[in-house]
């Protein structure tokens, strides 16, 4: 198992070297860098979407001697010294092969810089954004796994039945809808968008919180989240519900339950003291990389519909306003959490069932 665990550790920086190359390339060739936000600044006015970088206007290619100026959009008119100052403040007066050398580096002792347009250190800011997004992630995690462990049971159990044919329309529409769209209608029904105001629409707590007490600051605190967990559980359930249901019908069927049950065991005995053991073991064993889902990725719209200041909305406006820093120290913590995370996942098998071990493999 020890090997096992090695070679999976020393895969990780393959694959995260790999993923970050990937995505410097492509962000390298994207409109609207952190240089042409800043010239829309001064002109003020938003950068286009279009706006083109490293090339001459009008689709022709920028001559090799061309000034600063020529190869941003709207710096013409600009001093161009005052072009080569920017570059040199956002690091593009070296080579990207350059830059990306000097960004692995300091990534590798967890150095993400500075913000761009914040000026405060990226991994300042992404600490003091953890909180919300784990929030968010736990409460949603948990309430996935208590729906959708009893319902998928229930559903193997009743397998065609009434009550089957019916919680599969819940399935099907929770498959169907992204959380995004669900969060949407939340808003439009009960947060003041056409009907209702009952619950608020900004933030994850009050402004006075500070000053409540903590039975009414713990009940604010759940009135805030009530809304963007709920959304995050529809749009989530689903798919584990299917794998609970799926993995309790493989096990119903084999063999070791038809001689539980000849034996003259209960059903209820059969289920939950042969069956429930083995068809957990996948379902189980994905609680870790289905948080990290959640916390990283699923709730990212979700923080933005409802303005938590979280994770999720960091990286969007990272990604809007090209805060480069941001961007991809971000990006740098979510591949190698999500890679470590699907090394916990295997050992998790290990520890619900131990006849399982990586360690060996046939030669």
């Amino acid at each position: 198992m020890l090997a096992y665990i090695v070679r999976r550790l020393l895969l990780i920086v393959p694959t995260l070297l790999g993923i970050m190359v990937v995505n410097f390339v492509i962000v390298q060739a994207a409109p609207g860098g952190p240089v042409e936000q800043t010239i829309a600044r001064l002109r003020g006015h938003a950068v286009a979407a279009t706006a083109r970088v490293g090339g001459a206007p009008g689709g022709e290619t920028a001559p090799a001697a061309a000034a600063p100026t020529d190869k941003y959009h709207g710096a013409r008119g600009l001093d161009p010294e005052l072009i080569r100052q920017l570059e040199r403040q956002y690091g593009f007066d070296q080579p990207p092969a350059t830059r990306f050398l000097h960004m692995m580096r300091n990534y590798l002792v967890f150095d993400f810089g500075t913000s761009f347009f914040q000026d405060r250190p990226v991994i300042a800011l992404m600490l003091e954004k953890l909180p919300v997004s784990i929030s968010l992630g736990l409460w949603t995690t948990l309430l996935i796994y208590l729906i959708s462990i009893p319902l998928g049971i229930a559903k193997a159990v009743r397998d065609g039945s009434g009550f089957d044919v019916w919680t599969s329309v819940a399935v099907i529409v929770g498959y169907a809808i992204p959380g995004f769209l669900f969060a949407i209608l939340l808003v439009v029904l009960f947060a003041g968008g056409s009907f209702l105001s009952w619950f608020p629409l900004r933030g994850l707590v009050s402004a006075n919180w500070s000053q409540l007490s903590w039975p009414a600051a713990i009940g604010d605190y759940f009135w805030h989240i009530t809304l963007p967990t709920l959304a995050l559980v529809i749009g989530g359930f689903a798919s584990l519900t299917m794998l609970t249901k799926n993995s309790f019908l493989d096990e119903i069927h084999k063999q070791y339950v038809v001689t539980a049950r000849a034996k003259g065991l209960t059903q209820r005995r059969v289920l939950y003291g042969h069956v429930f053991r083995n068809a957990m073991l996948l379902v189980l064993s994905g609680i870790p990389a289905a948080f990290i889902g959640i916390l990283f990725t699923g709730a990212l719209l979700v923080e933005v519909i409802f303005s938590l200041d979280g994770l999720g909305l960091l990286g969007f406006n990272a990604a809007v306003n090209r805060d480069y820093p941001i961007m991809f120290g971000t990006l740098y913590v979510y591949t190698l959490v999500g890679l470590l995370t699907n090394l916990i996942s295997d050992l998790t098998y290990v520890l619900v069932d131990p006849r399982i071990d990586f360690g060996t493999r046939e030669t």
